[in-house]
């Protein structure tokens, strides 16, 4: 969709729907006090957790309290490296007082029609549903299918990583072939793999994928993190996990470690 400017000009821009990785943020409190301590918490356990990532607030969980300072609550996040642009899910005191803050309003996903794939007509409506919710249109536009870019390569790393040292895959997994050793942190946005002992830190889904996983062969690690949950060596690794191959993934907001077969 194309503006033209007057006189037949070229266009000067163009406006187009896309999809852009947005992370979700549900507020559990509106005391800011204590949001900002989790906050800073998180950082110093995983440093890189959070790197100018677009945020929507989403109030749904606290939408029977009262709406927090909006200018407070922006800078709090702000600080933390979180770039704060919709917000979703709150009352009506707590969605005007966004707006007023600058937030957009971002709606909420629409259920994907279940209708029955037998006949082209049924298909075709499905497809045009999914399409609708994946870029959030809500008015009546031309809306067309964009196939997805392909994934990033993994990153392969074939040299141990010692305390100090840090690797991030940017966009993919990550493959470790020798020791993460304590005090060097591995990222991904994707998958994390270390065919070695794992002894520092993992940190997978780092945009906020919360289908990625860390596999281990030798699980000995201080921290780990999917998708912004995390855990430190403060709770004690399960008898059945620790030193042992396994996986870590995100169930219901909750890590869950699992022994591997070999």
């Amino acid at each position: 969709m194309a503006i033209a400017t007057t006189g037949g000009a070229a266009a000067a821009f163009e406006l187009k729907h896309t999809s852009l990785p947005l992370v979700s943020m549900l507020l559990k409190t509106t005391d800011l006090a204590a949001l900002g301590d989790e906050l800073a918490s998180q950082l110093r356990e995983a440093p890189q957790l959070f790197d100018q990532d677009p945020v929507a607030i989403d109030f749904s969980a606290v939408a029977g309290e009262a709406a927090p300072r909006m200018d407070l609550l922006l800078a709090l996040l702000r600080s933390h490296r979180l770039l704060p642009v919709a917000a979703l899910g709150g009352s009506a005191e707590q969605m005007a007082a966004a707006r007023e803050a600058g937030l957009a309003e971002a709606p909420e996903a629409a259920p994907v029609s279940r209708a029955p794939r037998t006949a082209e007509p049924a298909m075709r409506e499905v497809r045009e549903v999914e399409v609708v919710r994946e870029v959030e249109v809500v008015r009546e536009v031309e809306v067309v299918r964009e196939v997805p870019a392909p994934a990033q390569p993994a990153l392969v790393v074939d040299k141990p990583l010692r305390s100090g040292q840090q690797v991030y895959a940017r966009g993919g997994d990550l493959v470790v072939m020798a020791a993460v050793n304590h005090g060097a942190e591995v990222i991904a946005d994707g998958h994390i793999h270390v065919y070695a002992p794992l002894r520092g830190k993992a940190i997978a889904g780092n945009r906020g994928n919360t289908a990625a996983r860390i596999f281990a062969t030798c699980f000995e690690p201080e921290l780990i993190a999917i998708a912004g949950v995390y855990r430190t060596t403060e709770t004690p690794l399960p008898a059945d996990v620790l030193g042992q191959p396994a996986q870590v993934r995100l169930v219901d907001d909750k890590l869950v470690m699992d022994p591997l077969k070999t």
